[in-house]
């Protein structure tokens, strides 16, 4: 059955605005000067008003604003990734001495990441890299190393999380609702000093990841993949490999991907392309065209890709010459997390009724980019999804009548 019967639904890909109350008891939590019962509650509440403005809003596919992936501070672009430390065991933080922080110097036919510093658009753009971009990274914080068999032991944390979803969606006439968790592939690109090959620890991933992915489905909810390191792990590759060299060495990730959703419900599952959500140049980005058959290949009922940026809105034209698997749908992004300009419902129209005329207008979820907490203001992002919105409904007019 396609997801669209009579009119575009809406969503977002999944980091909303944290409201100053939940940003401050992060920041007491940390310090432990907040009492555990007295924080839940804050997280309980604050994620019903979440939940409550974008219902306000129109937004039909919604979530818990990524609320329980903790953020202490207004600006962060790595909460997706960062929240699954405190939820794995197996992981030690180090000061020095992190394998991720190497430089390498990659080979035709051997591929090895390089350091987030060392990446090529980094170095291209060092000045403005350097000096004016904020990400938001918190001083305090070391990224963690593996350093033993890696397990889960978020199960407290998820089911939190999807009984606050559970509690703030009852009664509310959403069209449906999901939950966000990290992929095998971005999440090896921690350190590891304990797995004989890259190969053992990503799927070492894929077993820890599993139990959250279950947790998700099994609560009834939609399960979003978060993997920027399909298409944003090609800048971290020193020098610019070919994309057939790449192609195979993001193959162990999506095939690990895979492994780690066997026994999850394809029709809850979708998938999250991303080339990177910082505010940067981007001018190294691999263009959609080699990603395609990568993205499709992976067994989810729905994939989320940016479309709306200045470097990849001209992008939606790939499509013309793909075909989408039967029950398959798409979530383009139609409003952007790169600018603060905010889309003109029209704009938002056009962009919806470009995929509807590729890919079936019964085939398309309007959506945004990338997320928009952390990376954007939170007025900014709550007008963009206004917009997002608006735009559904006048597309909707026109392409269901």
């Amino acid at each position: 059955m396609p997801i669209n019967t009579d009119r575009i639904l809406t969503t977002h890909v999944g980091s909303l605005p944290r409201s100053e109350r939940l940003i401050r008891a992060n920041a007491v939590r940390r310090d432990g000067s907040i009492d555990e019962a007295d924080f839940q509650k804050i997280l309980t509440e604050e994620t019903q008003a979440v939940v409550d403005r974008q219902v306000e809003i129109g937004i039909d596919i919604v979530n818990d604003g990524e609320y329980g992936h903790a953020m202490s501070q207004a600006v962060d672009y790595g909460a997706w990734w960062h929240y699954s430390f405190a939820r794995t065991g197996g992981l030690k933080l180090l000061t020095e001495g992190n394998p991720a922080n190497e430089v390498h110097r990659s080979e035709p036919g051997k591929l090895k990441y390089t350091s987030f510093a060392d990446r090529r658009d980094w170095t291209r753009f060092q000045d403005f890299y350097t000096a004016e971009l904020d990400l938001g990274n918190d001083p305090d914080r070391s990224f963690p190393v593996t350093v033993a068999p890696l397990t889960y032991q978020g199960q407290d944390e998820v089911g939190r999380d999807v009984r606050n979803l559970a509690a703030a969606t009852e009664d509310k006439g959403v069209h449906s609702a999901f939950v966000a968790a990290l992929s095998p592939g971005s999440a090896a690109r921690v350190g590891n000093l304990y797995y004989p090959t890259d190969k053992e620890h990503i799927y070492a991933w894929a077993d820890v990841l599993k139990e959250e992915y279950k947790a998700i489905t099994d609560a009834g909810f939609t399960l979003q993949i978060d993997d920027p390191s399909v298409a944003e792990g090609w800048d971290q590759i020193n020098p610019e490999p070919s994309v057939s060299d790449y192609l195979d060495f993001i193959q162990v990730a999506v095939d690990a991907l895979n492994y780690a959703l066997e026994d999850i419900p394809t029709e809850q599952t979708r998938f999250h392309l991303c080339w990177g959500s910082w505010h940067g140049p981007h001018s190294t980005d691999l263009e959609f065209k080699h990603l395609a058959d990568t993205l499709l290949s992976i067994d989810a009922a729905g994939y989320t890709f940016e479309a709306a940026n200045a470097r990849h809105a001209y992008e939606w034209k790939v499509w013309e010459n793909l075909e989408l698997p039967e029950g398959k749908y798409v979530i383009p992004g139609v409003v952007s997390h790169s600018t603060n300009l905010i889309e003109h419902p029209e704009l938002v129209a056009q962009r919806i009724e470009q995929f509807a005329q590729v890919v079936g207008k019964e085939n398309v979820v309007a959506s945004t980019d990338c997320g928009l907490g952390g990376r954007l203001h939170p007025d900014l992002a709550w007008a963009k999804l206004e917009s997002l919105a608006t735009g559904a409904r006048i597309a909707s007019e026109r392409l269901f009548g």
